[in-house]
């Protein structure tokens, strides 16, 4: 059996059903904080654990991405292999598969999907949930790094100086100005100098689908002003992910993501220029 092709980096819940019982068909749930362990699941689908295993822990920073073996150990575990599909959804709708979806194109595997919508659509569409996570075979996925889709802190303060760059940040607009305290306490308010606020949901739509392509290209147009490369920050790089991935779907040529994010440059040990205010 070949393959199975997808039709876009984005899929809907109809789409994921049909295909639900092909062999190389890898489902991950990849949802974070609440919805981390959900209770149900979509049949056969295995953890892609943001909050554990899947994000490196010997940084002192949540959510940065592991080294290559250990990210490579971890997607074996998951069954993962080369000639696998895998799509991922999380049970907020949008809102953290984007990340697990970036890591997997950083890793070297193009052969993904994030669910539009996620567990909600899935379920508000019919199909059957589960309680059962069911035991899979080891993978043979070989990691083959792309480096510059994750960026650090000195390559971002580098790109701040740049006047072909956006930095836009995907927090609320009231973390953006510092109206609104950190949900990590030990962080300043503000923003990156120089820095754009689009907040993750002004991409979605009130029920967590993305908005139509014709929407996202104008939104992005507005945001980066006509620069054309593009930084996506957030709070610890998770929705940061959903315009990087969203500028992937329009057709941008090089979206990146600031792995550390706000809970990297917002650290008050860093001495890192912050602003407030629009």
């Amino acid at each position: 059996m070949t393959a199975l092709p997808l039709p876009s980096p984005l899929v809907d819940a109809d789409w994921l059903a049909a295909h639900l019982d092909h062999p190389d068909l890898v489902v991950l749930d990849a949802g974070v904080g609440a919805h981390r362990d959900a209770p149900v699941r979509i049949p056969g689908a295995r953890a892609f654990d943001l909050d554990g295993a899947l994000s490196d822990h010997a940084s002192d920073l949540p959510h940065t991405v592991p080294s290559p073996a250990d990210l490579q150990r971890e997607l074996r575990a998951l069954g993962l292999r080369d000639r696998s599909t895998a799509v991922l959804y999380d049970g907020a709708g949008v809102y953290s598969a984007p990340r697990a979806w970036w890591m997997l194109r950083a890793a070297g595997f193009d052969r993904a999907a994030v669910l539009d919508g996620g567990l909600p659509a899935w379920r508000a569409a019919g199909h059957p949930v589960t309680d059962r996570q069911l035991p899979c075979s080891p993978g043979d996925f070989t990691v083959r790094p792309r480096p510059g889709l994750l960026l650090d802190r000195d390559a971002v303060a580098a790109a701040l100086t740049d006047p072909g760059t956006a930095v836009l940040d995907a927090r609320s607009h009231e973390r953006f100005t510092g109206a609104a305290p950190e949900p990590r306490p030990h962080l300043r308010r503000g923003h990156l100098p120089g820095s754009t606020s689009l907040p993750f949901t002004e991409l979605l739509t009130p029920d967590g689908h993305y908005l139509p392509l014709p929407a996202l290209r104008a939104r992005l147009a507005t945001a980066t002003a006509g620069r054309p490369h593009l930084i996506a920050s957030c709070g610890s790089g998770v929705t940061a992910c959903v315009l990087a991935f969203a500028a992937h779907l329009t057709g941008h040529p090089s979206p990146t993501v600031y792995d550390g994010s706000w809970s990297d440059w917002g650290r008050p040990e860093t001495g890192l220029p912050v602003r407030t205010g629009p």
